[in-house]
């Protein structure tokens, strides 16, 4: 009686929210960062193939090299690329299990289950503790196979004192590694006339930052520091890297393998290592 009749015209009769439904956002699929793949960073739109990775305590990092050479590093954040025009995920590649022989750092035969041998009585000595860092992120498998003990000397002012003191003779040889090693430099001059025993080599750098390659850190080339002004200071201000301690934690993070370093520290590292172990 007087009630409606909701069979034939009520207007909010069955569901409301029928031919309305919400569509689903579209899935961003992920992309295995393949070397040599080719990706635009939407946030930027800088376009390049994919060379590298990297890893810090921000978060993963993609190396991209634009058609010019120049490397940059983007994170890998979701939806944070595009192919075609269509935004992906990169992620890193699955590991493939090798089928030749596993190489160290160094790119030399992984010795599996290696158990480092006695300490030789030969050292290789490098100046300070970066150097140390880097010889031991690359050649550090290798010298534990041949028992070589890498020490620090804090400066090649302490050099002669130190040879005083070790004595360096036949199974007892020294290799010293320098930094800015070329002619006519003060370091040059204070690494001359130390007898058979003792080899000195090194790289042309002011310092082993530099050996680094600026394409494994994403930047240009290494800035020019003014002569008198503290090398890693000035570096990290005009790269932005903050503190030289910050600056330290991105160059080694950037080192992988040998293919990171300057091939004169490469030549360098490895004529000290044959020096160390050849037989007398």
């Amino acid at each position: 009686m007087g009630g409606r009749d909701i069979t034939r015209s009520d207007p909010y009769a069955g569901d409301i929210y029928a031919g309305h439904a919400r569509k689903r956002a579209a899935a961003v699929p992920e992309v295995a960062a393949e070397r040599a793949l080719v990706v635009e960073d939407a946030a930027t739109g800088f376009c390049g193939a994919v060379v590298g990775f990297d890893k810090s305590y921000d978060g993963e990092f993609v190396k991209l090299e634009d058609r010019r050479g120049v490397v940059r590093l983007f994170a890998m954040r979701p939806a944070a690329f595009l192919i075609d025009g269509r935004p992906v995920t990169l992620v890193r590649p699955r590991t493939v299990a090798p089928t030749g022989p596993a190489r160290s750092a160094s790119g030399s035969t992984r010795v599996a289950g290696l158990t480092a041998r006695v300490a030789r009585g030969s050292r290789i000595w490098v100046e300070g503790i970066h150097d140390a860092a880097l010889v031991e992120r690359v050649w550090g498998h290798d010298l534990r196979v041949e028992g070589v003990v890498v020490e620090q000397l804090e400066g090649l002012d302490h050099l002669a004192a130190r040879l005083a003191e070790f004595g360096p003779g036949p199974g007892r040889r020294v290799g010293v590694l320098a930094d800015h090693l070329v002619e006519g430099s003060k370091e040059t001059r204070m690494t001359q006339s130390l007898g058979p025993h003792v080899m000195v080599t090194g790289h042309p750098f002011i310092d082993v930052w530099e050996a680094v390659k600026p394409s494994s850190l994403g930047i240009a080339a290494w800035p020019t520091v003014p002569r008198g002004e503290d090398w890693k200071t000035g570096v990290c201000r005009r790269l932005g890297w903050g503190t030289p301690q910050d600056g330290w934690r991105r160059v080694q993070g950037a080192v992988g393998s040998f293919r990171d370093l300057d091939s004169t520290l490469i030549g360098a590292v490895e004529r000290l290592v044959d020096f160390v172990t050849e037989p007398e």
